[in-house]
């Protein structure tokens, strides 16, 4: 009895394929003719090939194109003079440091610098500050003024202008 059950459903399923392949396929094909035969598509002829010119490259005193090379600045940056006895204030980051007031002494003025350490060091014009070889420029009374020097990706040393801005004072509340 079970076999009858399962072979009942195989035999129907198969009556329906067997009925689908009917007349409606012809039709199918003779479609899929009649628009093949409509749609040519053109190709373009390929275009004629030149001769090979052979190039001779006499640019042999020119420097090579594929080797890189540094651009020459009008004014480079010297190194820092290495020889000289570093000062207090080169062994702190530059971005650590804080000024916070001036003094006048005579016709200079002194800048007041405090380091991550919370000491106070006094600085003027000429002193060096942070890591990079900055020399201090120019102190007003609300920032200081310096160049530094570091070296660049091809080891060159460049020159770049910082500053230190005075610190407002906190409010103790």
């Amino acid at each position: 009895m079970m076999k009858r059950i399962t072979l009942l459903p195989s035999a129907l399923l198969l009556t329906l394929l067997v009925g689908c392949g009917t007349s409606d396929e012809q039709d199918l094909k003779a479609w899929m003719n009649e628009q093949g035969a409509s749609a040519r598509g053109k190709i373009q002829a390929i275009p004629p090939i030149r001769p090979y010119e052979p190039f001779t490259y006499n640019a042999f005193g020119e420097p090579d194109p594929f080797k890189p090379r540094k651009i020459e600045s009008a004014k480079g940056a010297r190194g820092p003079d290495l020889a000289r006895r570093k000062e207090a204030l080169e062994a702190f980051p530059l971005e650590t440091l804080k000024m916070v007031g001036t003094l006048q002494k005579g016709k200079a003025t002194v800048g007041l610098v405090r380091a991550s350490d919370n000491r106070v060091f006094q600085v003027r014009q000429g002193n060096y500050l942070g890591q990079n070889f900055g020399v201090i420029t120019l102190i007003s009374d609300s920032e200081i003024s310096l160049k530094e020097l570091f070296q660049d990706g091809a080891g060159d040393w460049a020159e770049r202008q910082s500053k230190i801005m005075l610190q407002e004072r906190e409010q103790k509340k």
